[in-house]
């Protein structure tokens, strides 16, 4: 809500045009208990899908993401008309600093990719389901522990001061599309579609499409943790495979972001994705 009130307002102050809220309940939003992870519910998409059917069967002319929910695949019928300006990418820490963990401590984060993350540099860590809103999620920090979330949910609900440690952003690459918000409409509906395109970020658009374009490389299906962030021209990847052990993670240097170079870094994100599952194994 907080995410659509903010598109709203840009485009009311971009364009003078009026927006209503249509608010929608998704199987994420219903399917709140800490013990059942994203995964076993559907995975990447468990917070989008009704959103966008709202918008395909015409009950809302467009539907607000958080891009790093958003799957590679962009839905039958609509079109990605917009991301807004990134906001913070980094993942944060709540009750505790890294370093002021104690061995052993638990960590609470529904994300598998933030579990792969820590581990790799405290596997005597021990990781616990994490969901709901974040309010609630702020509330069940383990005693002793920490909780992972996004910085950039705690920018937009004004509520960085509960931050203990803002983690490296090279070292704790983001989830794909994290910090930002993507705004679908009808593909075909150019009234709606040029409004949008008044709230469009460029640089930030140039960011999302690569990074979209190393995670669809991996396939719809992949499982995996996986990580992929643009800056300043360079693309961090990280992709583990928790079951052994095992990560690999690169930086890939890309064509400035002009228009002329964007299939070229598209092209080099693709390969990324390509290499790493081949050092994997």
């Amino acid at each position: 809500m907080a995410q659509s009130t903010a598109v709203a307002s840009l485009i009311e102050a971009e364009t003078g045009r009026n927006v209503d809220l249509v608010e929608i309940s998704t199987i994420g939003d219903r399917t709140q208990g800490d013990n059942v992870p994203l995964h076993s519910i559907g995975g990447q998409g468990v917070f989008v899908k009704e959103v966008q059917r709202a918008v395909l069967d015409g009950r809302a002319d467009l539907a607000v993401h958080s891009a790093k929910d958003l799957p590679s695949d962009t839905a039958e019928g609509l079109v990605l008309a917009a991301f807004t300006e990134r906001r913070s990418s980094n993942d944060v820490l709540i009750g505790a600093t890294l370093d002021g963990l104690a061995h052993g401590a638990t960590v609470a984060s529904g994300s598998v990719r933030r579990r792969a993350q820590l581990s790799s540099v405290r596997p005597d860590l021990e990781f616990v389901e994490l969901r709901g809103n974040i309010d609630s999620r702020i509330s069940k920090v383990p005693e002793g522990g920490a909780i992972v979330m996004a910085l950039a949910a705690l920018e937009i609900l004004d509520m960085t001061d509960r931050v203990d440690q803002v983690l490296d952003i090279e070292a704790f690459v983001p989830a794909v599309g994290q910090g930002c918000v993507a705004v679908e409409c009808r593909d075909g509906d150019a009234d709606t579609h040029a409004a949008l395109t008044a709230i469009d970020h460029l640089e930030t658009r140039y960011q999302v499409e690569v990074e979209r374009a190393f995670l669809g490389e991996l396939g719809s299906g992949c499982s995996l943790p996986v990580a992929g962030h643009v800056i300043d021209n360079r693309l961090h990847v990280f992709l583990a495979d928790p079951d052994r052990g095992a990560y690999v993670a690169d930086v890939i240097e890309l064509p400035d972001t002009r228009a002329p170079n964007l299939g070229a870094r598209l092209d080099l994100a693709r390969q990324a994705a390509r290499d790493l599952q081949d050092r994997l194994g």
